[in-house]
């Protein structure tokens, strides 16, 4: 399925491929996911939950949601998060929408 690999160190959003969450974690770098909802279509940000334990380089925020350390993955879910789905947000509103620090 469709989704989005967000890289603060490279300040970049590139589209990728994924087949299920240990894709997720395979991009991320990390076991130990977390995810927030962003917008209201479904979407989900995914990132490694101890990115400020590990002191993680490279941060972003999307929207007004918590900054996160390290690379995120952004894809559409369904049933209350509980299934993977290609990602609904276009990458340009993703790009206009994502702040690096």
């Amino acid at each position: 399925m469709r989704a989005y690999l967000i890289a603060p160190e490279e300040q970049s959003i590139q589209p990728v491929e994924i087949d299920g969450s240990e894709d997720i974690a395979a991009l991320i770098g990390f076991e130990t996911l977390e995810s927030d909802t962003v917008g209201a279509d479904g979407d989900r940000l995914y990132f490694d939950e101890e990115c400020f334990i590990r002191g993680t380089s490279g941060r972003f925020q999307i929207d007004s949601i918590i900054p996160v350390a390290g690379r995120g993955v952004m894809v559409g879910t369904a049933e209350d998060g509980e299934s993977l789905r290609d990602v609904s947000v276009t990458i340009e509103d993703l790009r206009a929408r994502t702040k690096f620090e």
